[in-house]
């Protein structure tokens, strides 16, 4: 079965299809020829086109140049014996200085009254219709069979100033000029297609030198392998545009293989992290097969759910930075007051390790969306719970143009050097290595895409003791009354991209009791 429209490429139906003919022919050897073909070809092609104009100006600029010489040579000798039929003095024949010229004196009835020497005494050199425009001042051309000589003829008229309305005709051979003019044209006609020929063949070799850096290039480019993928493309020497494409598809490789490291690192740290507790289900399920009817059912179910309940988070840890590094995270679109929000993630803490208070002064306004601030706040508070001595606090600030939310801690703090480093994806420093006391090590790294979402930054300081996490985002300085409601309704629709907490109405808003404060009398 053949395919539509293809029948009618076959010939004869053999299943052969025919070759393009035509315009499809030129088009399809032009698009399969090489670029340094096609430079040459269109290179050749104007430089062709360019002396063949050159050529048509040259050839008519040299015979207006002749003719014009002829025309002013003829009118001369005209002026002259124009002068002596005048003055009275006219012999017969007209004495002339060139033999070339044929000279005719005529009187107002078109007649010959005297001529040069060679020059016909019956037949006037112009006919009387011609004539006139000739005395008007415009030279014409005639055959030499008129004369009984060979070539064309340039013939003036010269008016005589007297009452009977005679003239002198004077006739020049253009038989030299044509000539001329001819030699020039097959000259032309013979050295500019070598001229082409040698300047194409100087190109050819010219653009073939420049465009030997894009051939290495393309070598370079096909020798790079997935398990060559560090090597690199030569670079040639100069400044010129193709040193600084190779400098660009060199950093693009650079940055390519960083992200391909990135990505295997990634996947072999999501491999090992979901791994554990796999591998911690599967011991339980088989010591509880092994004990039998011994086993406590109620323990290790609460053993397997607690690592369902890690597995389920790292997954959706997993599937928040996947679309992060998609751009697939829905944009801030609601406006949020992080001081109650603050608020109300710290009241989740009334059962903390150690006790997590909130100091907030004031409402702070942000366009943002409510569930990836709480999981924000909630990751920040998770690694501060995690690590403090005697208590967190969390603080919500409105200075100029911007909302600042900090997250301090009294632990035994993060050293400078590594204050970067723990926002990678998988970063334990030593004293967090142990799975079973902390998270993955993905906490601190959706905190910064979270607040890259909403266009602010995040640092870590030195809290003494401690580490002192700041987050400043974009402050909201519209009237936000009446929203908030609006906007946990968006947050809710949002569970499912940003984390566990996301959706969860906690009543418990109240602010817990900052560590650092001093007891209530």
């Amino acid at each position: 079965m053949t395919r539509p429209g293809w029948a009618g490429r076959r010939r004869g139906g053999a299943g052969v299809p025919e070759p393009p003919r035509g315009l499809s022919a030129v088009r399809h050897r032009w698009h399969h020829a090489s670029l340094r073909a096609r430079l040459i070809l269109i290179g050749s092609a104007g430089l062709a086109v360019g002396l063949g104009l050159g050529g048509l100006v040259l050839v008519q600029t040299l015979s207006f140049s002749l003719q014009r010489n002829l025309d002013m040579s003829a009118r001369g000798t005209a002026s002259d014996v124009a002068a002596l039929v005048r003055a009275g003095r006219l012999s017969d024949p007209i004495p002339i200085g060139g033999a070339s010229s044929l000279v005719q004196v005529v009187d107002g009835r078109g007649r010959v009254v005297a001529g040069s020497a060679g020059a016909d005494r019956l037949v006037p050199l112009l006919e009387p219709t011609v004539l006139a425009s000739a005395r008007a001042g415009r030279p014409q051309t005639i055959g030499g069979e008129r004369v009984g000589t060979t070539g064309p003829l340039r013939v003036v008229a010269q008016p005589v100033d007297r009452p009977t309305g005679g003239s002198v005709l004077v006739a020049v051979s253009a038989r030299g000029m044509s000539e001329s003019v001819a030699v020039f044209k097959t000259t032309l006609l013979v050295a500019f297609p070598v001229l082409v020929g040698l300047l194409a063949a100087v190109a050819w070799r010219v653009v073939g030198w420049t465009l030997r850096p894009v051939e290495a290039l393309r070598r370079g480019a096909a020798e790079i392998t997935g398990a060559s993928s560090a090597r690199r493309l030569p670079v040639p020497a100069g400044n010129d545009e193709v040193h600084r494409l190779a400098v660009t598809l060199n950093d693009m490789l650079g940055r390519l293989e960083a992200a391909r490291l990135r990505q295997r690192a990634f996947v072999a740290d999501a491999a090992h992290e979901l791994r554990s507790p796999l591998a911690s289900m599967r011991t339980q399920l088989e010591v509880a097969n092994r004990l039998g009817a011994g086993t406590d059912w109620t323990e290790t179910t609460n053993d397997l759910l607690t690592d369902l309940d890690r597995l389920g988070r790292l997954t959706n840890d997993l599937l928040l930075l996947a679309r992060a590094d998609e751009g697939a995270l829905p944009p801030p679109t609601a406006r949020v007051d992080v001081a109650a929000l603050a608020a109300e993630v710290v009241g989740r803490y009334a059962d903390a390790r150690v006790p997590v208070g909130v100091v907030a002064a004031q409402p702070g306004w942000v366009t943002g969306t409510p569930d990836a601030l709480r999981q924000l706040l909630g990751n920040l508070l998770d690694n501060a719970v995690r690590h403090a001595t005697t208590g967190v606090r969390v603080s919500v600030e409105a200075p100029d143009g911007a909302v600042l939310l900090t997250v301090a801690d009294d632990g035994p703090g993060i050293p400078e050097p590594d204050r970067e480093r723990v926002f990678d994806r998988f970063t334990r420093l030593d004293g967090a290595r142990a799975r079973d006391d902390g998270g993955s090590g993905l906490g601190l790294a959706i905190v910064r895409e979270l607040v890259r979402l909403h266009g602010g930054t995040v640092t870590l300081g030195d809290a003494g003791p401690g580490v002192r996490a700041r987050v400043r985002l974009p402050r909201d300085n519209a009237d936000g009354s009446g929203e908030s409601a609006g906007s946990e309704g968006r947050g809710r629709r949002a569970h499912d991209t940003f984390g566990r907490r996301s959706g969860e109405a906690d009543p418990r808003v109240t602010a817990v009791p900052d560590p650092a404060d001093p007891p209530s009398p």
